[in-house]
């Protein structure tokens, strides 16, 4: 095994980054942009910075990284919906946080896996092997990324960015903007996350209707319907196979890029 150099580990870097990047630029102007931020011109030659350089500049873009895993993945939709199921069955304190982030995680992986593989194989392997220069791995990652973002995206929702954007003659979505297919992707992830969990809400909403029905008609006002809902409802989850039933309709509902 070759021993790796600090070009080698920066290119590592720079790959891995290159998915993050996309989020604030489409795929020609951010590979612009990133090409001549690595860089710099003196007296009209170009001259690469430093090693030491290039990597503090990498590291604060690295910075961005967990804002692009929520935004440009499934990963808000997973955790909307594992939220709202946390609160139709009053599971605050029962169902920490960091429980609610980590499978939320887990199911976005799953999912993500086949676009990240296809990133990994056609961008980063090629880059790595100095195939493809920084800008074509660039472009080349978007392609999956984009593909995948358009087949969560409803028409309204891309139509609605794109005429907010001010874009005119596009004729296909491939065409707009990355910064308009991305928010109209988070645009469509939200609304998909809130009408999931507004179907897992229903049947809960009706045990708390029902048992504060009940008491109040013994006149059992004092004692808190939640007392008695909880058990119901985490008996009710258990029987029907709840975290089943919830994964299945959340991981099926991501269409295939």
């Amino acid at each position: 095994m070759t021993r790796s150099t600090p070009n080698r580990q920066l290119r590592l870097a720079a790959a891995a980054m290159a998915a993050a990047a996309l989020l604030a630029w489409s795929s020609g102007a951010f590979a612009a942009n990133a090409v001549e931020l690595l860089s710099q011109s003196a007296g009209g030659a170009r001259t690469e910075f430093t090693v030491k350089t290039q990597v503090l500049i990498i590291m604060s873009l690295l910075g961005l990284l967990p804002v692009v895993v929520m935004m440009m993945t499934s990963f808000t939709r997973f955790v909307i919906v594992l939220s709202l199921l946390r609160q139709a069955l009053g599971l605050q304190q029962g169902l920490p946080n960091r429980i609610v982030t980590g499978i939320a995680l887990i199911l976005t992986l799953l999912v993500m896996r086949p676009v990240g593989d296809q990133i990994w194989n056609e961008a980063f392997v090629p880059y790595d092997e100095d195939r493809l220069t920084l800008q074509q791995a660039l472009v080349t990652a978007e392609a999956p990324l984009a593909r995948f973002m358009l087949a969560q995206t409803s028409k309204s929702a891309l139509a609605q960015m794109s005429r907010l954007a001010g874009e005119k003659d596009i004729q296909r979505p491939q065409d707009h903007a990355f910064t308009v297919k991305l928010a109209a992707f988070v645009l469509s992830e939200l609304k998909t996350a809130f009408q999931i969990g507004c179907l897992l809400f229903i049947p809960f909403l009706v045990i708390d209707l029902v048992v504060s029905s009940v008491l109040m008609a013994m006149g059992m006002m004092m004692l808190s319907p939640l007392v008695i809902s909880l058990p119901l409802k985490l008996l009710l989850f258990v029987l029907v196979d709840g975290w089943t039933l919830t994964v299945n309709t959340l991981v099926t509902s991501v269409q295939a890029s």
